[in-house]
């Protein structure tokens, strides 16, 4: 699977953005698609998840109620909607995608993904 994530940018804080995470090399259904970030001297750290197949989604905590996962099964792409955005949303933006997870604390965790794409910066401003 190669993954492309894309939409990164400069925003006010309380702006939006969305991001995208294209696919590629095979259909997603069996995976779960990850988003996570990473701030500047900070480790990764996880911002939400779907599982393909069923569309369930999960979020941390940090972004619950103002970040939104949605996909296109048509275009396999993954979105990440980012309403409410504030200056600690800053940080580099990665998707990743694997198989096999099943658990949310598997959802988690950044070493359970063998694919990723490129990141994507955000950049919010106060």
């Amino acid at each position: 699977v190669q993954l492309q994530a894309s939409g990164g940018g400069l925003v006010q804080a309380g702006g939006s953005l969305r991001l995208s995470c294209a696919a590629s090399g095979r259909t997603l259904n069996m995976y779960i698609v990850g988003w996570f970030r990473q701030a500047p001297g900070k480790e990764r750290e996880f911002v939400g998840a779907m599982r393909w197949s069923g569309g369930s989604t999960y979020y941390a905590d940090s972004v619950k109620g103002r970040f939104t996962i949605s996909r296109d099964n048509a275009k396999n792409t993954l979105y990440l909607q980012m309403n409410s955005l504030k200056s600690e949303d800053t940080a580099v933006y990665y998707c990743a995608a694997d198989y096999g997870l099943y658990s949310f604390s598997d959802y988690q965790d950044d070493a359970r993904y063998r694919y990723w794409g490129q990141g994507t910066q955000v950049t919010v401003s106060s």
